[in-house]
């Protein structure tokens, strides 16, 4: 038995494959499948299965690119009710994979639908050794069941049940592999190890130290981080079959003629996925911004509206091809092509662009104390903003902008920071999408406003590696 993992960042998923002699499986594949189909090959043996753990809701699943590569057959559970070919699992169903037994637990609570694989080495024992338990459990947390509307308290008590009545009663030496780690919405707080331990998670899981099902369902139907646009989406799309990402329409490379001429139609928007300060300097009016280095696709599947064509500006051609691979991972399909020599090349034409003034953290604080006629905007989520702000900054958490930029004054300067500048960009260009011809961005963000030494430090902020989200339950212990 061999076990191989891999991390797609951003989105922090984890997917696997487990290997015999002659043949593997691939568990919960991204939806670029080559890295399993060339390390298949590496290793010398023939993708046969595909196991899904459930309908994944943060990005779209490979499972029918691969199957469509490799021949392999797609498990996933029964109650899913997908509409493609697959073979459908219920509890006690068992996968053989040579000398690997898969046995099959129904886990819901995150999803519906969710299952567990549960696998015995028989070459070895007849003990488990590992499971891959999806988003059933998680290093240091466990799944959200709040993604289903009106269901969130039914599935958190069937959440409870699955762990406390199936995966607590395998034995503490038993691996766990799950799907996500730190840095995912599918929680609240997961470590940023790969695997972990049934016996560990259940010595030192601030979640499973809750042992009445009343407070485990009111600790994850409370005070948790919002849901993506995308994930509704992502699950349904799953269930369906997403597009083979080879159907897709192939990215183009368009002059200054060509990408203005396709700009003009009004089912295209464009998305300008430079770095915040490069996007700052020169831009194309109305475009999104998504800064490349930051968690690209999870804001572009979270803010972009699917039914529409997109234009990128990348600063070159590998940042394009890069921009629309993380697109695609959340089913933002239609990226149609990009803007040859970048901005560069349009602004030597004489054609009209945009600019977002950068402001430092010194600047900003001699204008706190300068002038009062302006509005400090906070865009990160309301549990950053608690952890610490600005005396006098609105707090509208950046996704829901889109819509809350009606409680703003279009006519007052705006000074929008985050924790970084990332987010706070896609911010200003949402605002000057919506008539906002004052907006300043507050380079460094949160981060910088604190390392100059105006407000205290962040512990969300300086820790890349950690959950996003803090609650009183998820600091037990640490």
């Amino acid at each position: 038995m061999l076990l191989k993992h891999y991390f797609t960042d951003q989105i922090a998923h984890s997917s696997y494959i487990l290997a015999g002699q002659e043949t593997c499986a691939v568990i919960d594949p991204q939806r670029d499948v080559e890295i399993y189909i060339e390390e298949a090959r590496r290793l010398g043996v023939k993708i046969t299965h595909i196991l899904e753990t459930h309908l994944h809701a943060d990005f779209i699943s490979g499972h029918l690119d691969l199957a469509e590569k490799t021949g392999a057959t797609i498990y996933i559970g029964k109650s899913a009710d997908c509409e493609y070919d697959h073979i459908g699992l219920s509890e006690g169903d068992t996968v053989e994979l040579e000398t690997m037994r898969l046995d099959v637990l129904e886990t819901p609570g995150h999803t519906p639908e969710h299952i567990t694989y549960v696998v015995t080495d028989t070459a070895r024992g007849e003990e488990p050794i590992g499971a891959f338990v999806g988003d059933t459990l998680f290093v240091g947390d466990v799944g959200r069941p709040d993604l289903f509307p009106g269901r969130a308290r039914e599935l958190a008590e069937k959440l409870y049940h699955s762990l406390h009545e199936k995966l607590l009663k395998l034995p503490d030496y038993c691996e766990v592999y799950p799907a996500h780690g730190a840095g995912s919405l599918c929680g609240r707080s997961m470590g940023a190890k790969y695997l972990t331990t049934i016996g560990y998670e259940r010595a030192f899981n601030p979640v499973l130290q809750i042992d009445n099902l009343k407070d485990f369902t009111k600790s994850l139907t409370e005070d948790m981080p919002p849901a993506p646009d995308h994930f509704s989406r992502c699950t349904e799309i799953n269930r369906e079959g997403p597009a083979l990402v080879a159907d897709l329409p192939p990215l183009k490379m368009l002059t200054v003629a060509d990408f203005k001429e396709k700009m003009d139609a009004d089912a295209v928007q464009i998305v300008d996925s430079r770095s915040y300060l490069s996007y700052g300097s020169q831009h194309l009016e109305n475009a999104w911004h998504i800064d490349l280095n930051g968690n690209f696709p999870t804001f572009a599947g979270w803010v972009l509206p699917p039914e529409k064509q997109f234009l990128l500006v990348a600063e070159e051609h590998e940042a394009a091809e890069e921009s629309t691979l993380k697109a695609r991972r959340v089913g933002i399909d239609s990226v149609i092509g990009y803007l040859d020599g970048g901005m560069l090349s349009w602004v030597v034409e004489g054609l009209s662009t945009r600019s977002t003034k950068q402001i430092s953290a010194e600047e900003l604080h001699e204008l706190i104390h300068a002038i009062s006629q302006f509005v400090l905007l906070d865009v990160r989520s309301e549990q950053e903003f608690a952890e610490g702000n600005i005396e006098g900054a609105v707090n509208i958490p950046v996704a829901d902008l889109r819509t809350r930029y009606a409680e703003l004054d279009k006519d007052m300067l705006t000074i929008v920071t985050c924790g970084s500048g990332k987010r706070s960009s896609l911010a200003t260009s949402i605002l000057e999408q919506n008539g906002f011809e004052k907006v300043y961005n507050l380079a460094g963000g949160m981060q910088g406003y604190s390392a100059a030494g105006y407000v205290k430090e962040c512990r969300i902020c300086i820790n890349p590696h950690g959950s996003r989200f803090y609650s009183e339950i998820h600091m037990v212990n640490r």
